[in-house]
């Protein structure tokens, strides 16, 4: 399996707006910073169905791959359309998407990860994949909300050190609202 070795942004994607944000940002940001977008999405088989179905209801290992692949390439459409640049990849790999998303940032110069809005007191709804990649992530993680629009917003740089985490008010719209692995004055 290839990792994000060298200038890379590894983009974790599942399918979602707030991935299509990380996606959106993580290019932006990777002009600033002279680097490739790897986006990646992590699939695994399903396992759990159930034993009364039918063993023809039962999608077929390639069947499942092409599904994740079809994941990947309409999130990447939403984000971009159908440019995308000459420094952007988009890899499919099977396995838990935690572990995969570590081992693809190896190397990288930050993983960025979208996080959906959580509804009660404004604060950054942050799934089991997010915590444990901002728990053990080698490089820097950003989490990016998926309200995040690039237009007319100044990019955000980060470097590794201290660990800077901010509720969505104290950035103007546009910047990524959680950075582990960067300094606080960096953000603000």
């Amino acid at each position: 399996m290839e990792c994000a070795e060298g200038r890379g942004i590894v983009v974790g994607v599942d399918g979602s707006e707030a991935s299509c944000a990380a996606l959106r940002w993580a290019v932006r940001q990777a002009r600033v910073l002279d680097a490739d977008v790897i986006a990646v999405h992590a699939w695994q088989p399903a396992t759990t169905l159930a034993p009364y179905a039918p063993t023809s209801a039962r999608p077929t290992l390639a069947e499942q791959r092409e599904r994740a692949a079809e994941v990947l390439a309409t999130t990447v459409r939403a984000a971009f359309g159908e440019r995308v640049g000459p420094r952007f990849r988009a890899v499919l790999v099977e396995g838990q998407p935690s572990h995969v998303l570590l081992r693809q940032a190896r190397g990288a110069l930050l993983l960025a990860l979208g996080r959906a809005p959580h509804e009660q007191w404004q604060l950054p709804a942050v799934g089991p994949v997010g915590r444990a990649c901002l728990r053990h992530a080698p490089v820097p993680v950003v989490m990016v909300p998926a309200s995040y629009r690039p237009e007319g917003s100044p990019a955000a740089v980060v470097a590794p050190g201290r660990c800077a985490a901010a509720s969505p008010g104290r950035h103007p719209a546009g910047r990524p609202d959680a950075v582990h692995g960067a300094p606080a004055s960096g953000m603000r």
